[in-house]
């Protein structure tokens, strides 16, 4: 089970960046050419905002159910805090993975409640910018710590 949560927690990962670039580039060009606010800016948001939301029930069953490294690093958390790696998958990817969602919640909270068409672009650039970023930062990191690219089975 823990090799299917992982593999799906991995495929989910690029949707999620290709979603975030959707978004971002959406707002950015609602921004720069002063453009209205329409359907595909709204569903770009949405689609930002539900797929790291899945991601997050995909860990979260990963490191509470199936994953022997969480688990390892829960029995000695003193031990995990001293080896960069159980750290990393202990407290940093899941810190920042919280951090890329709260971001992506807000601004389409944001983007929801501004009066204007330029007041949602600019709120979407700015915390799906800011998220967007967390998520290719935690992306390069999960690469470094040797789970590469690609999923594999």
């Amino acid at each position: 089970m823990n090799t299917t949560v992982l593999f799906l927690h991995s495929i989910m990962r690029w949707l999620i960046v290709l979603a975030g670039l959707w978004a971002v580039l959406r707002a950015w060009k609602g921004v720069n050419g002063k453009t209205p606010f329409t359907p595909a800016d709204n569903k770009a948001g949405l689609f930002y905002m539900i797929f790291p939301d899945v991601q997050l029930l995909l860990g979260l069953i990963l490191y509470f159910v199936t994953s022997a490294l969480t688990k390892a690093a829960m029995a000695n958390m003193g031990a995990a805090m001293k080896d960069g790696q159980l750290r990393f998958w202990a407290v940093e990817h899941l810190t920042l993975g919280l951090l890329a969602i709260i971001l992506a919640h807000i601004g389409r909270s944001k983007v929801k409640k501004a009066p204007t068409d330029a007041a949602k672009h600019k709120a979407g650039l700015i915390f799906f910018g800011l998220s967007f970023l967390l998520v290719i930062l935690l992306a390069v990191m999960v690469v470094s710590k040797g789970r590469g690219w690609f999923p594999s089975l």
